[in-house]
């Protein structure tokens, strides 16, 4: 095996490992890890282009503030402003792989305008009338419009279909398992719970394989 690959294949692996333990334990040391293998494979991967890459930094920022927000969501306990926080950090990685996706493309509005239809009526119908704290609704609310933003951005990347299909099927993902966390917090519906870990760590881990791939051809 090529030893660039062999290092790659190493740490995605690390990434696996680490997130069937964090499903199963929620130990939170495994929780971080996926994202912060995510950065490091980054960081080597475009180690000779940083210089030059912003919209690599920006993902590595998103990864950062991922981190972060499980740290709150993990510690909240209840505390409504810890949850505040948690979401404003997921919010702005979320802001990073938009940013990552309108550097590498444009947005493509007919299916951004379909995404985010179909999700504020569900907010309207499902989530309004469960939030009481009108600061916590808003940020859900722009939380929500930004992730659907996100996705449809990353609809419109001008690369590779082994750079921007990983990267679509990760903010996908991202969005899938975000939406799965506010059945739970507001609608008290936990018959999807057992699916919120797994596919936020496989979100991590494709937009890293996505990444991986652009230092090669992008």
């Amino acid at each position: 095996m090529n030893p660039t690959k062999q290092w790659f294949t190493l740490l995605v692996l690390a990434q696996v490992i680490s997130a069937i333990i964090a499903t199963a334990t929620d130990v939170f040391i495994f929780k971080i890890s996926v994202a912060a293998l995510g950065a490091i494979i980054l960081l080597i991967a475009f180690s000779k282009k940083l210089r030059n890459a912003f919209d690599v930094w920006v993902v590595i920022l998103a990864f950062v503030c991922s981190m972060i927000g499980d740290f709150y969501l993990s510690h909240m306990n209840g505390n409504n402003s810890m949850f505040v926080i948690g979401i404003s950090l997921y919010l702005l990685a979320h802001i990073g792989y938009l940013i990552f996706s309108l550097l590498n493309g444009t947005i493509r509005w007919r299916y951004t305008l379909l995404i985010t239809t179909a999700f504020l009526i569900f907010f309207y119908f499902s989530l309004y009338p469960n939030i009481p704290d009108k600061t916590l609704m808003v940020t859900v609310l722009f939380y929500l419009i930004v992730s659907c933003v996100s996705l449809g951005a990353a609809l419109g990347i001008k690369a590779l279909p082994k750079i921007k299909l990983p990267y679509v099927f990760g903010i996908a993902l991202v969005l899938f398992s975000d939406t799965i966390i506010s059945f739970k917090e507001f609608v008290h519906y936990d018959a999807l719970n057992v699916l919120i870990l797994p596919t936020y760590y496989l979100a991590q881990i494709a937009i890293t394989i996505a990444l991986y791939h652009k230092s090669k051809h992008g």
